[in-house]
């Protein structure tokens, strides 16, 4: 699990303009500390494993958006599907406008060294949306349901990903055409056995 604190998160939410602009690196750690008023010579104190690890702190502060977003909203009241569709679309929208500094965060990600991050980050954010979603489940289907939700997420974010317009409706409907067939192959493995 990632660290939390309040400096953190606020440190994260100021290097996002700056991270759209020059990218997530130690400079602009510092800055975004700076700018939450904190020391910027504590970077490494607050940061320890750098701009890979500010990435990861961002999405983990998504996340706890997301959730928090979601109990707001009431998304226990739609069926389950509905409750992912929902739970993804709230957690676009509150990356949408810091679109150019997600690209730039997803570009570090996939550095091959980064590789461990990126997939900690993934299913992160997996488990977030299906426990947002309501999920107790403990059995094999807990690591079914986070590997199938983590291709349909990652195809999605691709997707909304290729181009700078934070608009998510397109998105939306590619993961709806997802989460459709998703279902489909669902009933077909039901039937063959």
């Amino acid at each position: 699990m990632t660290e939390r604190s309040a400096i953190r998160d606020a440190a994260i939410r100021a290097m996002l303009p700056i991270a759209a602009e020059e990218g997530w690196t130690w400079s602009t750690i510092r800055a975004g500390l700076a700018a939450a008023g904190e020391d910027p010579a504590l970077a490494e104190s607050h940061f320890p494993t750098g701009p890979a690890g500010a990435v990861a702190a961002w999405i983990d502060l998504s996340n706890r958006e997301m959730e928090a977003a979601a109990e707001a909203e009431d998304v226990a009241a739609l069926r389950v599907p509905a409750r992912i569709r929902r739970l993804v679309e709230l957690r676009f929208q509150a990356v949408a406008p810091h679109k150019r500094a997600l690209r730039r965060a997803l570009s570090l990600l996939a550095l091959p060294w980064n590789t461990p991050v990126a997939l900690r980050t993934t299913a992160g954010t997996v488990s977030a949306i299906w426990y947002a979603a309501g999920d107790t489940s403990a059995d094999f289907s807990w690591y079914t349901r986070r590997a199938t939700l983590a291709g349909v997420y990652g195809t999605t974010l691709a997707y909304w990903m290729r181009d700078d317009d934070p608009d998510t409706a397109a998105a939306m409907e590619f993961l709806d055409r997802r989460l459709a067939d998703v279902a489909r192959l669902g009933r077909m493995r039901r039937r063959a056995a």
